[in-house]
């Protein structure tokens, strides 16, 4: 059976999040319908680089999937997008690879951008895909605040009580937080992430640049390893897969 590599965009507003479940329509669902569909009506699974959240959105999620018939890439590609035309999902590229390799468990880096603006005024063409904090941050606070989160660290802090993972520690390669015009993006990378740890680390570090917490407040919650610790998690909405590495 040809293996497929897929890198997918999509807008996580609709969806119940990545994973398939029994109630609600997911991005891997839509996925897996349409590969179905390709594979003579036979069920298809879908694997993903890791599982975003209800309302995360995906630049370059990758994935992949086992057909029992070889077919063109662009092909894939461009089947896949027919059969989910009325989806916010779209492959962007299917690449064959070879029956071992795997789009979660070869991953080595993988990158996440946080999109937030700091305007007063309500947002009308960007609802639902940047937080919008009413009032001005001081982004480069909040960027050497964000530097005792960088390392190998206990995120018990910033981890959901939900987390299934075995372990709470986790390395953070690089945080970076710059402003871009009317928005201030925050970019992590790392190997892989806590569930919702992203956006934990984001709404304590949004704190920070309003000057309700100092910027050592964040090692604090990170040296403190308790939940309660945290401070407001951010919405799904500003929080965007960018990049897998391999």
């Amino acid at each position: 059976m040809p293996r497929y590599k897929l890198t997918i965009e999509y807008d996580g507003g609709p969806y119940i999040g990545w994973q398939r479940q029994k109630i609600g329509l997911s991005v891997q669902g839509v996925l897996e319908n349409a590969g179905k569909k390709l594979n003579h009506n036979k069920p298809v699974e879908v694997y993903g680089s890791g599982r975003t959240d209800s309302g995360v959105h995906a630049l370059a999620q990758i994935a992949h999937m086992d057909l029992n018939k070889e077919y063109g890439t662009d092909k894939i590609r461009d089947a896949m997008n027919f059969h989910m035309a009325s989806d916010p999902v779209t492959i962007l590229k299917a690449e064959v690879v070879s029956d071992d390799w795997h789009a979660r468990f070869d991953a080595i880096e993988r990158r996440y951008l946080y999109r937030v603006i700091d305007r007063r005024m309500k947002l009308s063409l960007d609802k639902g895909r940047v937080w919008r904090v009413p009032v001005k941050l001081n982004e480069d606070t909040m960027h050497q605040a964000a530097q005792y989160l960088v390392g190998q660290h206990d995120f018990t802090t910033f981890r959901d009580t939900q987390c299934q993972a075995k372990s709470p520690t986790k390395t953070i390669d690089a945080i970076t937080i710059t402003r871009v015009e009317e928005e201030i993006h925050f970019h992590f990378r790392a190997r892989s992430f806590l569930h919702k740890q992203v956006r934990s680390m984001v709404g304590s570090l949004i704190e920070v640049g309003l000057g309700k917490q100092e910027q050592y407040a964040i090692k604090k919650m990170l040296d403190g390893k308790k939940r309660t610790l945290c401070g407001p998690v951010a919405p799904p909405d500003g929080l965007y897969l960018i990049s897998v590495k391999y």
